[in-house]
């Protein structure tokens, strides 16, 4: 019997960074078992290209990566979602369209590293500190084992990996 396959959205403010990089932490790290996706409540219409580096070292496909609105989610034809989460305070905040299958979500907010002024080597430093941090709440969402948990429980799991530190 095939495990189910789950579909992830993550979602910010400008899907430049953070929600591109948990995009692809999902897909890698859950190995099979989950599809990520990210939009933005206002996407900036381009990718960090220091979230491309930090991406690069996972064997995620970086050449479809885009900056998109989360409306392309809530349309009739997109994929229906299991899980969504936002990463940006500012996206959790905002009112989101309509997604249907009434997926489980959480907030899981981590610092902007676009934010950060500096250096290029200071700007890559911030994005691999947030890398890390995703990849370190991802390590444990892919683990839960979903099959054997009710809905409540699942989502309970969830909001507690979002208020853990990173």
């Amino acid at each position: 019997m095939q495990e189910k396959v789950y579909n992830v959205l993550f979602l910010c403010t400008g899907n430049s960074a953070r929600s591109i990089m948990a995009e692809a932490l999902v897909t890698t790290m859950g190995k099979g078992r989950f599809k990520g996706f990210s939009a933005g409540s206002h996407p900036n219409g381009a990718v960090n290209p220091f979230a491309l580096e930090q991406i690069a070292g996972t064997g995620y496909p970086v050449n479809d990566l885009r900056s998109k609105s989360w409306d392309e989610f809530g349309a009739e034809d997109a994929p229906q979602m299991d899980f969504i989460f936002t990463v940006c305070d500012n996206a959790a905040g905002e009112t989101c369209p309509y997604w249907p299958g009434h997926p489980l979500s959480a907030h899981w907010g981590f610092e902007d590293p676009a934010a950060v002024v500096g250096t290029d080597e200071e700007k890559r430093a911030a994005f691999h500190k947030i890398f890390r941090q995703i990849m370190t709440r991802m390590n444990i969402f892919v683990s839960l084992p979903l099959a054997m948990l009710e809905k409540n429980a699942i989502q309970r799991e969830i909001q507690a990996i979002g208020a853990t530190s990173v």
